[in-house]
C-alpha cells in the first residue's frame, strides 16, 4: 500500500511543478487585462506613445525607451513599473480605470514565468473573452432588414445571426413569416444586411465593439461564404455594394470608410476625415459618389474614383445616423440625433463645392435612425426613436402619413421593391408591414381648401351712430355695410370693461376691411378689433404649424425694428419663410451677412410688417421663436413635435404700420351668414372721451408709385440711379411694371422696371451717351412714368411723378463697368447696342468683376454692403463682402465680386447695376442677369 501511494505522489508532482513554472496564460489571463485597461490608447491603430499592446507581437516590440517587459524580472519590467507608479508617467492616467492588485499580480506572475506568448497562430483579434451570459429574451432585437429585389425573400439580422425567410405580404401589427434558414456565422453583432442588385447574394456587416469588424458576401441559395473583408479596427455599422456590384463600401466606429474590390477582396482605399464613428454610407445611383453619416455631426460626400472629399455637410446639430441619395441622384437626404430631416441639392460632381441645403424639417420628437426612399423617389420613409414612423411626399418633403406609439422602438427598415409597403424590425424582435399611402394627404395636403376670394358689390357707405346696450350678441346693432360707425368705449361704473358689438351680413369669400380711426383723431382709445361668428365665438383664420424651433440671441427686439433679427440656427431658415414669436408673425427678407448680423424682415426698410394682421411686439433675449407654415382652418396636421398656433380674425395695431396705434383687420367670410365686429380698448380701459370711428368696407387693393432721384445731372458716357417705390394699399402684393418714356435724345433709362411681388421698391439708371446733346427746355421735362399692375384680373394704370428736369453734366470723374472675371461667369451675350448678359442658376454663386476708370477721383470707391447689388432679383445678393462691403481701395481699379442665388429663386431676367458712393453716386451701365430656374425641391 505504501508503495502505491508513493508512486501516485511521484506521478502528480511533475504536474504541479509544471503549472507553477508555466504561470498565467497570455490569451486567457493576460490579454484581457491589457485590452481592458491599455489597448484603447495603445493599439496598432493609434499607437499612443509609439507603443501598442494590442497583440503579443506588438507588445514584444516595446518602445524607443526599451522593451516593455523583461522575462523573469517583473519588478524591473517597464510595463509593471508604469502600472505601479515606480516609473513615470503613471499608467493608466489617474482619471482612468486602473487594474486591481490581483490583476497586477497576474501580470507580474506571467512575466516572472517567462512572459510566454500564445502557442501557434495568435487567435483572431475579434475573439471576445467575456463570461457567457444567457439571454432570457424570447426573440433577439431586429438590427437590420432587407427585401430581395423581387420581394419574395426577407433577410433579418438579429445580433449574431442572419435568417432568410419567405416574405410575407399582409399589412398589420405582426408579420407571419416562415422559420427561415440561417445564413453564415458572425463574430459578434450583425449591424446591416442587404441583397445584391440581382438578389443572388447577401451582404452583411458585423463585428465586436473595440476589437474589429467584418463584412461578408454570401450566396443566397446555399448560404456559402463568397468572401470576407477585414480591415476595420472596430465594429462595422454598414456595408453597401455599388450599383454595378463591383465595389463594397464599409464604415465603422473606427471613424473610417474603406472601399473594397468585390472580385479580389482587395482594399482599394481608406476614406479618412470624420472625427467620429461613421454610422451609414450610401452610393449615388451612378456609383461615382459616396455619402457618409457620422457622429461628428456631419455628413461627407466622397468621389469614389480617387477618394477625394467633395463636400462636408455641416448643418446637422448632433450626430448624423443615416444618409442616402435620392433615386434620381439629385439630392442627398440625412437624419440623426437632432430630430431633423435634411435635404441637400447635390452639385459637387465635377469639383469640390458647397452642396446647398434646401430643406431642414423638424421631423420627429426623437433621433431619426432610418431613412429609405421608394424606388420611384416620390416618397421617403423615416423611423425614429420616439416610436414613430412617417411617410413623406418628396415634393416639398411634407408628411403624408404618421404611425405613432409603435409597441417598441424600430431600428430596422426596408421598403418593398414596388414602393407600396415597408417592413419594420423592432427592438422587441417583432416585424410589421405597413402600406405606403398612394396619394397625397397629411399636413398641407389634407383638409379644406382655402376660401376663394370674391369682390364685394356694395353701395355707398352708411353713417351709423352707436346705440347702447351693445355688449352681447343679442344686443348687437345690425348695420348695412359698407358703413362708418361713430361710438365711444365707456360703460357704467362697476361693470366690466366696455366693448361694442355690431352685426353685419357677408357672403362666402367676400373680403372686408374693418378699420378704426381713434388715435389719429387724438382719442385716447387704444383700439382692438375682432370678427366673431353670429354667436360671439372667435373665428379661426389660419393654422401655423412650427417646422423649426429657435430663439432670439444677442439681444431682443423692439416693436419697430425690421433689421438684425439674430436667431438661433438661422442657417436652416430661408427668405420668405414666416417667423412666429409670441403672437407676432413676420416674414424673412434678407439673410444675415455673417456672424455679426441678423435677418432683415419685411418690408426691408422702415417699421416692420406683421402678417395675418398680427401686431408687431417687443421680444426679449432668449424668447422662443419658430419658423411656421400656414394651413387653412380645419386642416388635419400630422404632429411633428413642435407647436401649432391658431390665429383668429383680430388686430390690435395696423400690421402694415400705416395707421399708427389704430386697428385694421382684413376679413374673408368663410361662409354665407351674419358676423359680429367687436371693438374695445386693448388695455381694458374706458372713458367718455374714448371715441372712435369704425369703418366696415370692402377691400380695395390698389397702389401708388413714387419716383425718387428726379432732376438728375448725368455726365456724358455715364449713368445715375433713380428709384421707384410703391405704397401698397389694402394688402395688394402683386408685381408692378413701371414704364418710362419721353427721354431727351441721347439719354436712355432702364425701362420697364418691375417692382417684384411683395416688394416695395426697384432701381434703375438713366444714361447719357458719350455724344449726348444738352437737353432743351422743351424736352428736359417731357418724361412720363406709368405704373401698371393686374388687380382681380383687370389692368390698373397710374401715372407717377416723372424724372423732372434732366441735365447733362460735365465730364465724369469716375466710370464704373461690370465685366467678366477671369475664371468667373462667361457672358452668354454681348450685344453692341445692349447690356452684357450673364446666367445664374438657383443655389449657384457666380463671379464677376467691377472696374473703375479714374479721371481725378482719388481714394477708395465703395459700392455698399448688403445692398451693393442694385435691382438684383429678390433672393439674389452680392456675397462675401465682409464688414466693409464691396469696395475698390485707393490706387486700384479692379475688384472681383460674387453673386449668389437662393435655391428657390424662379426663372426670370432682370437688369442690375452697381452704384458708387463717390463721384455723385455714379453707377455702372446695367447688366442683364438671367436666372435659369429649375424644378425646386421645396414649396416654401
Amino acid at each position: 500500500m505504501r508503495s502505491i501511494l508513493t508512486l501516485l505522489f511521484l506521478l502528480v508532482l511533475p504536474l504541479e511543478i509544471s503549472a507553477e513554472t508555466t504561470g498565467p496564460d497570455y490569451q486567457t489571463d493576460v490579454a484581457p487585462i491589457l485590452k481592458k485597461y491599455c489597448a484603447g490608447c495603445h493599439n496598432d491603430g493609434d499607437r499612443e506613445g509609439d507603443f501598442s499592446l494590442e497583440s503579443y507581437a506588438s507588445l514584444q516590440k516595446g518602445t524607443d525607451d526599451g522593451p516593455a517587459f523583461l522575462p523573469g524580472d517583473a519588478e524591473n519590467s517597464r510595463l509593471i513599473r508604469l502600472l505601479t507608479g515606480a516609473a513615470e508617467p503613471l499608467m493608466p492616467p489617474e482619471d482612468e480605470p486602473r487594474p486591481s492588485e490581483q490583476e497586477v499580480a497576474t501580470l507580474k506572475a506571467w512575466i516572472e514565468a517567462g512572459a510566454k506568448g500564445p502557442e501557434g497562430v495568435e487567435p483572431d483579434r475579434l475573439q471576445l473573452i467575456v463570461p457567457s451570459i444567457e439571454s432570457h429574451a424570447k426573440q433577439q432585437p431586429v438590427a437590420a432588414l432587407d427585401l430581395s429585389p423581387d420581394g419574395d425573400r426577407l433577410a433579418v439580422a438579429r445580433y449574431s445571426q442572419v435568417t432568410l425567410h419567405k416574405a410575407a405580404t399582409q399589412e398589420g401589427a405582426a408579420v407571419a413569416v416562415d422559420e427561415g434558414r440561417t445564413v453564415g456565422a458572425y463574430p459578434g453583432k450583425v449591424t446591416s444586411v442587404a441583397f445584391s442588385p440581382d438578389g443572388s447574394r447577401l451582404i452583411t456587416a458585423s463585428g465586436v465593439t473595440g476589437l474589429g469588424g467584418v463584412a461578408a458576401i454570401w450566396n443566397v441559395d446555399d448560404g456559402e461564404l463568397v468572401r470576407e473583408f477585414r480591415g476595420h479596427r472596430d465594429i462595422l455599422y454598414d456595408a453597401t455594394l455599388s450599383p454595378d456590384g463591383t465595389l463594397l463600401a464599409t464604415c465603422s466606429y473606427d471613424k473610417t470608410i474603406i472601399l473594397w474590390d468585390v472580385a479580389s477582396g482587395e482594399q482599394l482605399r481608406t476614406l479618412s476625415g470624420h472625427n467620429g464613428a461613421v454610422y451609414d454610407v450610401a452610393f449615388s445611383p451612378d456609383g461615382q459618389f459616396l455619402v457618409s453619416a457620422s457622429a461628428d455631426d456631419t455628413c461627407k460626400v466622397w468621389r469614389v474614383s480617387d477618394g477625394e472629399r467633395m463636400d462636408t455637410l455641416g448643418q446637422p446639430l448632433k450626430e448624423a445616423y443615416c444618409c442616402t441619395f435620392s433615386p434620381d441622384g439629385r439630392f442627398i437626404v440625412a437624419g440623426g440625433a437632432d430630430n431633423s430631416l435634411r435635404v441637400w441639392r447635390f452639385v459637387s460632381k465635377d469639383r469640390p463645392r458647397i452642396n446647398p441645403q434646401v430643406i431642414a424639417r423638424f421631423a420627429h420628437e426623437g433621433p431619426i435612425v432610418q431613412l429609405e426612399f421608394t424606388p420611384d423617389g416620390s416618397k421617403l420613409v423615416s423611423v425614429a426613436e420616439d416610436r414613430t414612423v412617417k411617410v413623406w411626399n418628396t415634393r416639398g418633403y411634407r408628411e403624408l402619413k404618421l404611425w405613432e406609439n409603435e409597441p417598441e422602438v424600430a431600428m430596422a427598415l426596408t421598403v418593398g421593391p414596388a414602393g407600396e409597403s415597408f417592413v419594420l424590425g423592432r427592438m422587441d424582435g417583432t416585424l410589421a408591414r405597413y402600406a405606403i399611402p398612394a396619394g397625397p394627404s397629411g399636413s398641407g395636403e389634407q383638409g379644406p381648401a382655402e376660401i376663394e376670394a370674391v369682390a364685394v358689390t356694395a353701395g355707398d357707405i352708411q353713417t351709423v351712430k352707436e346705440q347702447e346696450p351693445n355688449n352681447t350678441p343679442a344686443e348687437a346693432a345690425t348695420v348695412q355695410v359698407p358703413a362708418e360707425i361713430s361710438g365711444t368705449i365707456a360703460g357704467k361704473v362697476g361693470d366690466a370693461a366696455d366693448f361694442d358689438l355690431y352685426r353685419f351680413a357677408a357672403k362666402a369669400g367676400e373680403e372686408w376691411v374693418i378699420e378704426v380711426n381713434a388715435a389719429r383723431s387724438k382719442s385716447p382709445l387704444d383700439s382692438f378689433v375682432e370678427v366673431l361668428d353670429a354667436d360671439g365665438n372667435r373665428i379661426e383664420r389660419v393654422l401655423l404649424q412650427a417646422v423649426r424651433d429657435s430663439y432670439f440671441t444677442f439681444r431682443g427686439k423692439n416693436a419697430d425694428q425690421a433689421n438684425d433679427f439674430r436667431i438661433f440656427n438661422w442657417e436652416e431658415m430661408e427668405l420668405n419663410e414666416y417667423l412666429y414669436a409670441n403672437g407676432e408673425v413676420v416674414k424673412l427678407w434678407l439673410y444675415p451677412r455673417g456672424p455679426d448680423s441678423g435677418f432683415n424682415v419685411y418690408p426691408g426698410a422702415g417699421k416692420r410688417w406683421g402678417y395675418f394682421d398680427t401686431t408687431p411686439l417687443a421680444h426679449a433675449l432668449g424668447e422662443p421663436a419658430y419658423i411656421v407654415q400656414p394651413h387653412p382652418p380645419g386642416t388635419e396636421l400630422i404632429p411633428n413635435g413642435l407647436p401649432v398656433f391658431r390665429l383668429y380674425y383680430e388686430n390690435d395695431d395696423d400690421a402694415r404700420r400705416q395707421l399708427g396705434n389704430d386697428s385694421k383687420l382684413f376679413f374673408t367670410a368663410p361662409a354665407d351668414g351674419e358676423y359680429l365686429v367687436k371693438i374695445k380698448d386693448v388695455r381694458g380701459y374706458e372713458q367718455k372721451d374714448f371715441s372712435y370711428k369704425l369703418a366696415i368696407r370692402p377691400r380695395k387693393p390698389d397702389f401708388k408709385v413714387t419716383l425718387h432721384g428726379a432732376n438728375p445731372s448725368v455726365e456724358p458716357g455715364s449713368s445715375k440711379e433713380f428709384r421707384v417705390t410703391v405704397n401698397r394699399m389694402d394688402n395688394f402684393d402683386g408685381p408692378i411694371r413701371v414704364d418710362i418714356s419721353g427721354l431727351p435724345r441721347g439719354f436712355h433709362a432702364t425701362t420697364p422696371i418691375v417692382i417684384e411681388e411683395g416688394q416695395i421698391e426697384a432701381m434703375g439708371v438713366i444714361q447719357a451717351d458719350q455724344d449726348a446733346a444738352k437737353p432743351t427746355s422743351e424736352n428736359a421735362k417731357a418724361t412720363r412714368v406709368l405704373a401698371k399692375a393686374e388687380i382681380r384680373g383687370q389692368e390698373v394704370v397710374h401715372e407717377a411723378n416723372n424724372l423732372g428736369e434732366i441735365k447733362l453734366g460735365e465730364a465724369p470723374k469716375l466710370l464704373v463697368t461690370i465685366l467678366p472675371a477671369d475664371g468667373g461667369a462667361v457672358p452668354v451675350a454681348t450685344p453692341p447696342d445692349g447690356p452684357m448678359e450673364f446666367e445664374i442658376q438657383p443655389g449657384e454663386t457666380i463671379m464677376l468683376k467691377v472696374r473703375v476708370e479714374r479721371s481725378g477721383q482719388k481714394g477708395l470707391v465703395s459700392f455698399g454692403k448688403e445692398g451693393a447689388g442694385r435691382n438684383l432679383p429678390f433672393g439674389l445678393y452680392v456675397d462675401n463682402v465682409g464688414l466693409n462691403g464691396l469696395l475698390i481701395p485707393e490706387d486700384e481699379e479692379v475688384r472681383d465680386f460674387f453673386i449668389t442665388a437662393a435655391n428657390w429663386v424662379p426663372g426670370q431676367s432682370r437688369l442690375f447695376h452697381l452704384k458708387a458712393a463717390q463721384a455723385g453716386g455714379v453707377t455702372s451701365q446695367p447688366v442683364l442677369l438671367h436666372v435659369r430656374g429649375k424644378e425646386q425641391v421645396a414649396e416654401r
